[in-house]
Parts: C-alpha cells; sequence; structure tokens
C-alpha cells in the first residue's frame, strides 16, 4: 500500500493499493481514477504518487526474492528499510485480563 493524504486533509493520512490505480491526472489538483471507477482527489502531485507506486512494486519484488532465495537455501541480505511514513508492523499477543 502507499500512503497519500486527500486534498485538503493533509493530517489524515490514507493506504492505496497502488494495483486499483488506472489513471493520475493534473487537472491541476491530482486526481486518482481507480479500477473501480472512484475517483480521489489527493494533495500528492503526480510525480509523487508514480514515485511511491514506483517505490511499493521495488519492495514486493524485493520482498519475493529474498524469499525466494532463502527457500533455495542461498544467503539472504537485510530486510528493506519501511518507506517514509511507513510503520513496521509487529505481532502483539493478546493476554487476558486477570
Amino acid at each position: 500500500m502507499i500512503t497519500l493524504n486527500r486534498l485538503g486533509h493533509s493530517d489524515e493520512p490514507f493506504q492505496l493499493n497502488p494495483d486499483m490505480i488506472v489513471t493520475i491526472e493534473s487537472t491541476p489538483d491530482t486526481v486518482i481514477t481507480l479500477a473501480t471507477g472512484a475517483k480521489v482527489v489527493v494533495a500528492e502531485g503526480p510525480e509523487d504518487v508514480a514515485a511511491a507506486v514506483h517505490a511499493y512494486r521495488a519492495e514486493v519484488l524485493s520482498d519475493a526474492l529474498r524469499r525466494r532465495s532463502a527457500l533455495r537455501g542461498q544467503p539472504v541480505g537485510p530486510p528493506a528499510p519501511p518507506r517514509p511514513g511507513q510503520a513496521r508492523l509487529s505481532a502483539v499477543e493478546d493476554t487476558p485480563a486477570t
């Protein structure tokens, strides 16, 4: 997912699946058309959105190659660092209150 901000709501970022993007237009606001037909107006410029999509896809391919190497028993490099503005998720086990 890539992190974007709706135009006028820069303090409320949202996550968008870049595989759903059909077009990115500058009219002069940046309008993203999704495969569903929905349109989203974002604060980022078209170049910034395209760069975020590129970084996301590069990270997906890097992780896939790393996992493939691990399955073949080859040395694996360090994991990719999180993208700016993206937090790493970790599992937390729920424990009942006593």
